[in-house]
Formats: C-alpha cells, structure tokens, sequence
C-alpha cells in the first residue's frame, strides 16, 4: 500500500516517528509521501525523506499560510522540486471555511504552484474547502494555458467540481473520511469517480478512520481506508482495490517509479 498524504513532520509524530513507521510497515504501508505545510517545513519534510528510502516528498503552501508566503517565488519551487525525493507541488489550493489567510493571497499562493507544477511536470496536490466553484474556475483556466497532473487531495468536495476535475484528468485521493457515519455525502460524489482515478491516504495525523476515530491518525490504518473505498465499489477484497490505487499513485507520482 501507499500512504500518499502524510504530515509526518507534525508535532504528533516528535516523541515517536520510527515506531510510528514501523507499525506502518508491517500493515503493509511500503510507500509515504511526506507533505510540505509552509516552505519555511521544507528541509524537515525533506530530511525525514532522504532518511527513509520508502519516503518521498513534496514542497508548497498550505493555503492557510498563504499569508505567511505572499513574496514566495515559483523558481524557488521549481528549484526545490530538483531534488530527487521531491516528487509533488503542495498541497496548495484554497480554504475558505476558516479563513485564516484572505483570498486574494490564497488564489495568488495557488496561482504560483500551478506554474510551479507545470514548469515541473509535477503533480499539483490540492486542498480545497468551500471553494469549489472557484477551484474548478482556477483550475480550468490555467489548464487554458498549459496542462498540469492534478490531485484533489481528500476530496471532500461536491460533484460539479469532481467532474470538471475528471474532465481535466485529475485524480482524488481518499481518507478516513469515507468510513465516516456523516459522510454519506462524500461517499455519493467517491462512488461516481473511476477506481482508476483514486489514490488513497491517511491524512495523518488527522481523520482516523473507523474505529479508531477520535485517536492519533497513522499510516497502519490506511487498511482501514481501503476497505471504506472498496465497500463503496462493490469489492469485496480490500488489498486488491488497495493494489489498485498503489498502481494509480504510482503513475501519478511518475518521479517515483523513473
């Protein structure tokens, strides 16, 4: 399996982050993609990467901190994205249900690791929370201007913008989310995107999935987050739909498998 959204750099993981990789590893995790937050994260996310020949990395700004970054340059992206373990832009995107930076620096913040990810043929990892219209129009608009590989990270969003993705030929990831009680909702849009177009993570620390809801998220539950996907297809066999994905993250992340 391949965990494809980890925080492993968060302050959850300081007292434990091997112990935390082992049990990952013996649930049959073989693959992490470490994610930077801020750019100020990058060398940490990195170092914990090159540490780990089953880890690799990406390098952006959470839209929350887009405020924290407005003079943040796409060559400095660019120029991040050469190291060898760096196989992602972001996760960027826009966030607008706590607001923590304006929307301006949010879609400017964005707008630069779009670039980033079409100067670098890397994939664009996106976060994005009521703002989907605006995500679709953004995404639509610099897809005019030169195409870029685009994952909707935990997609949580609604239909129109799962399908205006798709017809950029995004992918989505999925999380814990979908073993939720309440997220019937989310299951409805998951059940409609191609198995061939979804890769699975666990978003950790956050979002364990039932039943360990309510606990530190690790990598080892990403079993759990195959089984939620695979109830939602009709499989029976959760490894095999987990194989599936492993296969779509891999030609996602295409620096990987190179």
């Amino acid at each position: 399996m391949f965990d494809t959204h980890v925080n492993l750099h968060a302050e959850a993981f300081a007292d434990d982050l091997e112990a935390v990789l082992a049990r990952a590893r013996d649930a049959g995790v073989t693959r992490f993609l470490a994610i930077c937050d801020r750019f100020d994260n990058y060398h940490r996310v990195a170092e914990i990467a090159v540490g780990n020949a089953d880890i690799w990395n990406s390098v952006g700004v959470h839209p929350h901190y887009a405020k924290d970054f407005t003079g943040l340059s796409v060559e400095a992206l660019v120029e991040a994205a050469e190291d060898a373990k760096t196989v992602a832009i972001g996760e960027t995107g826009l966030d607008f249900h706590y607001g923590y930076s304006a929307e301006a620096a949010q879609v400017d913040n964005f707008r630069r690791h779009i670039e980033a990810s079409r100067k670098t043929g890397l994939p664009l990892i996106v976060h994005t929370r009521e703002a989907d219209d605006l995500t679709a129009d953004i995404l639509e608009d610099e897809f005019r201007r030169g195409p870029f590989p685009i994952l909707l990270h935990c997609y949580t969003g609604g239909q129109a913008l799962a399908d205006r993705a798709l017809d950029l030929g995004a992918y989505f990831s999925v999380s814990g989310i979908l073993s939720f009680k309440n997220a019937k909702d989310v299951r409805a849009v998951i059940a409609t995107i191609p198995l061939d177009r979804v890769i699975l993570e666990t978003d950790c620390p956050y979002l364990a999935p039932v039943p360990f809801r309510g606990r530190r998220n690790e990598p080892a539950f990403l079993i759990h987050v195959a089984e939620a996907l695979a109830a939602i297809h009709g499989e029976e066999d959760a490894l095999h739909v987990a194989s599936v994905c492993e296969e779509n993250a891999l030609t996602l992340f295409k620096k990987i498998s190179s």
